[in-house]
C-alpha cells in the first residue's frame, strides 16, 4: 500500500474514532442530564421533586399556593400529630383514594421518615399525576422546629 493511501485510511480512521467517542459522550450525558430532572427520569411529563420543609414553606405556605399536602403515613401516625392542612391518605391505600387528589394542582407528600413519600411520589407519577413534590419525612419538619397541629 502506499505512503499516501496508509496516511488516508489512518485520518479516516482517526475520525470514525473521534466521531463514535463524540457520540458516546453525548449520550452518557444525556442520560446523566435526564437523570437529574425532576422525576429522575420517569416517563411521561411528570414532574416529580424532593423539596425540604423550607423550600415547602416558601413555595406553598408563604404565598398560600393552591395545593393538596398529603400524609401518607397510618391514621394513628396521623392523629398524633400532622402539619397543618394534611389529608391522610395512607401509602398502603393511595391507589384507592386517586379520586380524591386533584390533578390539576400540586401535590405535595410527606411521610414519617421519607421512604413511603418516595414509594408515594412514584406512585402518582405512574398513575398520570404531573406536578407532585416530596417534602420527605416529617422528623425534618420536627428538627426544624416547626409546629404540628395535634387533634385534641
Amino acid at each position: 500500500m502506499s505512503r499516501k493511501k496508509a496516511q488516508k485510511q489512518t485520518q479516516g480512521n482517526s475520525r470514525m474514532m473521534s466521531i463514535i467517542i463524540a457520540v458516546a459522550v453525548l449520550a452518557v450525558a444525556a442520560f446523566f442530564i435526564r437523570m437529574q430532572m425532576p422525576g429522575g427520569g420517569a416517563s411521561g411529563t411528570a414532574t416529580q421533586q424532593r423539596i425540604d420543609p423550607q423550600q415547602y414553606r416558601a413555595s406553598f405556605m408563604a404565598p398560600a399556593r393552591p395545593h393538596l399536602l398529603v400524609d401518607v403515613r397510618t391514621p394513628a401516625e396521623f392523629a398524633g400529630g400532622h402539619i397543618e392542612g394534611a389529608v391522610n391518605i395512607p401509602l398502603d391505600s393511595l391507589a384507592q383514594h386517586l379520586d380524591e387528589i386533584p390533578q390539576d394542582q400540586p401535590v405535595v407528600i410527606y411521610c414519617r421518615s421519607g421512604n413511603r413519600s418516595a414509594t408515594a411520589a412514584r406512585q402518582l407519577a405512574q398513575a398520570g399525576y404531573t406536578d407532585i413534590y416530596d417534602l420527605g419525612g416529617i422528623i425534618a419538619w420536627q428538627n426544624q422546629g416547626l409546629a404540628l397541629h395535634i387533634p385534641r
